[in-house]
């Protein structure tokens, strides 16, 4: 009787082939300042969790495809909105301009209480917190979760969007710094 063979999924392989990445990684400080140069939209992500509504400000969302109409966004284990996002079955995500510049800030601020101005949100029917001066947002069925590195990659399905008006400066994150683009921004 022969031995049945090795898997290419086997834990001793995955764990040789994460030895070699491992070694032959970017540097976490060079990483991070590749990324400083590559500017990425703003969004505020919100879901309602057994304690109460979260929010977090991503840079990270990306539209997927258009039919479905799928995005996907990342989360950090670190955020104190990580346990109820990644664990959600549905979310709102805020797509952000310039004029939402105070929306961004507040999801990205520690220690304070994100849903305390109870004039600036309300729930859907559905459950989940909205706030209704962002540009458009978009409610979501979580389609699928995937763990990378120290973060949750979530993607979502489109159910339902509200556009309040153009995007005519967008929010933009750049080297760890807010900017608005505009006809000012454009090139020749």
């Amino acid at each position: 009787m022969t031995a049945p063979a090795a898997s290419s999924s086997s834990p001793a392989r995955e764990r040789a082939a994460s030895d070699v990445l491992d070694r032959l990684s970017v540097g976490a400080d060079t990483f991070k300042a590749v990324f400083r140069g590559h500017p990425g939209g703003v969004a505020v992500i919100t879901a309602q969790g057994a304690d109460g509504p979260v929010a977090l400000t991503a840079s990270s969302v990306s539209s997927v495809s258009v039919d479905p109409p799928l995005l996907v966004f990342s989360v950090s284990a670190l955020s104190s909105a990580a346990e109820t996002l990644t664990s959600a079955a549905t979310v709102v995500v805020h797509l952000l301009d310039a004029d939402d510049i105070e929306l961004a800030r507040l999801g990205a601020t520690s220690g304070i209480d994100r849903f305390a101005d109870t004039n600036a949100w309300a729930p859907l029917a559905t459950g989940e917190p909205v706030f209704a001066g962002a540009r458009a947002w978009v409610r979501c069925a979580v389609v699928s979760r995937m763990e990378a590195g120290g973060s949750t990659v979530i993607a979502a399905h489109g159910l339902q969007a509200h556009i309040a008006r153009d995007a005519e400066r967008a929010l933009v994150y750049h080297d760890r710094t807010w900017h608005a683009l505009g006809a000012h921004s454009l090139l020749p």
